[in-house]
């Protein structure tokens, strides 16, 4: 017998919400760490001689598909702890972006590679010192680059030159994005360096959210300026 009294919806309360998100977080960040594994165990072989510098990118080829499949699933995930689905988003994002992904990621580590490579063998290459600074500086624009490019690639569905077009673009449209992506730079390298090469990796989920929360403005002016 109903007392007739309003009882909110299981799964509607903070709780849930707070439990859901926890849950989306785990499962994600366990599926961007196996799709992403040939390559994560591929560096663990490889050695830190500056020379081994093509063949670390190789092994991180892998990890572009999943780190867009992972900003898919994040940004499909549901509030509600009763419609937790996330290994079906991820798996499903993993399918529609994996090309899209390695057609930015495999030119974005090239070019990566060749300014990491020019900088450690700097001494050999007879270049005044503000070039080491220049290829610095192009390197963390080219990284900011791929930040708005991994977070275009992974939500819509533009050509491969449309997207790097956009991310140019939005790299200086919008500077608080940018400035968010490069204080998560800042946060890697320093866990990298003061810590433990493997932090960066299990906090990927929560660094991404955080990318996809900080990226909204460029997600809505997309939405609203850049598709049908």
């Amino acid at each position: 017998m109903s007392s007739g009294a309003p009882t909110a919806d299981f799964g509607a309360g903070a709780l849930s919400r707070a439990a859901a998100l926890i849950h989306t977080l785990v499962t994600v960040e366990a599926l961007l760490l196996l799709a992403a594994a040939p390559g994560l165990a591929g560096l663990l072989l490889v050695g830190p001689d500056p020379a081994n510098l093509p063949l670390a990118a190789v092994c991180l080829l892998p990890l572009g598909p999943a780190l867009s499949a992972a900003l898919y699933a994040l940004h499909h995930r549901s509030r509600d702890l009763t419609e937790l689905h996330p290994a079906r988003t991820y798996v499903r994002g993993w399918r529609l972006n994996a090309l899209p992904a390695l057609k930015l990621w495999t030119p974005l580590l090239a070019w990566l590679t060749v300014i990491a490579f020019t900088l450690t063998h700097f001494a050999a290459t007879g270049l005044p010192g503000w070039w080491a600074v220049l290829l610095g500086v192009i390197g963390v624009g080219s990284l900011l680059w791929g930040a708005h490019a991994l977070l275009l690639t992974s939500l819509f569905a533009f050509r491969t030159r449309d997207t790097a077009r956009l991310a140019a673009y939005f790299l200086v449209r919008h500077a608080r994005t940018t400035l968010a992506a490069a204080s998560l730079l800042v946060l890697v390298a320093a866990s990298t360096a003061l810590l433990t090469e493997a932090l960066p990796a299990l906090l990927a989920a929560p660094l991404l959210l955080s990318l996809l929360h900080s990226g909204r403005p460029v997600i809505a002016e997309t939405q609203e300026d850049f598709t049908a």
